[in-house]
Order: structure tokens, then C-alpha cells, then sequence
């Protein structure tokens, strides 16, 4: 699977998802926060096998533009949907990981409060595959 991240129109897109994915799940993980376990920016699963993109957006839970059938998890921010880039003042640059998971299920039988180690976990059990790429952010 190819993962790309189009910084003109900030959407992320994919193809070439192995044979037999049933739905993707997409984070957002700040694995340079201050914190003892990083930072979720984002969650969203059960998107559909068919789905190769999500536009701008997508994680503007008001907007509704990502699947019908997908749900945003509650971040490290408190709040469903995608939450930005906000390394503190001064700190070294952060790297923000972005990566579309291909999995073995249509859904994962979570809902927006499951916590996001535990979504995490049920998306690494059902990967067959996975791609990512990096976004260095800082103030």
C-alpha cells in the first residue's frame, strides 16, 4: 500500500491495499509529546474497503465529510475528531505520524469514548497491512 499526504489540498489518499482488507482505521500518533505514552491527534475506523481518500477536513466531525460509516475516537485533546498539531512553544520539532491501517474486519466494535490505547490495540490486532508518513510540526 502506498500512503500519500498532498500538502497542497492537506488530504490523505492511498492505493494498493492488499487483497482481503475489509475496512481501514487512520491516526494521527505524537510520539515526541511531553507525556509518558505520546499524544493521539486522531482516530477514525471502520472506513470502508472501497475508500482510497479522505478529503480536507474529513476530521471535522461537523462537516461530515469523512464515510458515513466510520467513527472519530475522543483524542488526547478530550474531543472527537481530528485534533491539530501543537507542540509547546520552544520545544523541539515533533514527529506527527500518520498511517492508514488496511484491516482484517469491516468494523471494530468501538464507539467515539473507547480510549485510544485500547483503539490501538484492537487496530493492531486486525492490520495486514499498514503504511505512514511523517509530518514534522513546531511553534
Amino acid at each position: 500500500m502506498v500512503l500519500a499526504v498532498r500538502e497542497k489540498t492537506s488530504h490523505l489518499n492511498w492505493e494498493n491495499a492488499l487483497e482481503g482488507t475489509k475496512s481501514f482505521a487512520i491516526t494521527m500518533y505524537d510520539k515526541d509529546a511531553p507525556t509518558d505514552g505520546g499524544w493521539w491527534h486522531w482516530l477514525v475506523v471502520n472506513i470502508p474497503s472501497e475508500t482510497t481518500a479522505l478529503p480536507e477536513n474529513a476530521g471535522k466531525t461537523d462537516a461530515k465529510l469523512a464515510p458515513k460509516s466510520s467513527i472519530q475516537i475522543k483524542t488526547s485533546f478530550g474531543a472527537i475528531g481530528y485534533g491539530g498539531a501543537c507542540p509547546p512553544e520552544g520545544d523541539r520539532p515533533h514527529q506527527d505520524l500518520f498511517t492508514v491501517y488496511a484491516l482484517n474486519t469491516e468494523t471494530l466494535d468501538v464507539d467515539e469514548n473507547t480510549p485510544p490505547n485500547l483503539v490501538g490495540y484492537l487496530i493492531n490486532a486486525a492490520t495486514i497491512q499498514k503504511a505512514s508518513t511523517v509530518a514534522y510540526y513546531a511553534r
